[in-house]
């Protein structure tokens, strides 16, 4: 079994077109995830999501990955040394 790290995984969407895809990858991964916030900025037309992810690393990548390619939507991780 693979050893499961602490991540945070965070995401800038600029196309609110694609946000429901990207709450389907979330809720696909949810028995990985700790929390989540987001954060609507209005003034910059953007949208800002932190995740808390306790996963192997494959299952944070493949998460990331996935949001990674829906148009508009920008996603990067950060992933803990425990």
């Amino acid at each position: 079994m693979e050893e499961r790290r602490i991540a945070i995984l965070s995401v800038l969407v600029e196309n609110r077109g694609e946000t429901e895809k990207l709450n389907a990858y979330l809720s696909e991964y949810g028995e990985y995830i700790v929390g989540r916030m987001g954060i609507p900025y209005r003034e910059k037309h953007v949208s800002v999501l932190s995740v808390v992810l306790d996963a192997p690393v494959s299952v944070t990548n493949a998460l990331t990955g996935k949001i990674g390619k829906l148009s508009g939507i920008s996603a990067k991780t950060l992933f803990s040394k425990i």
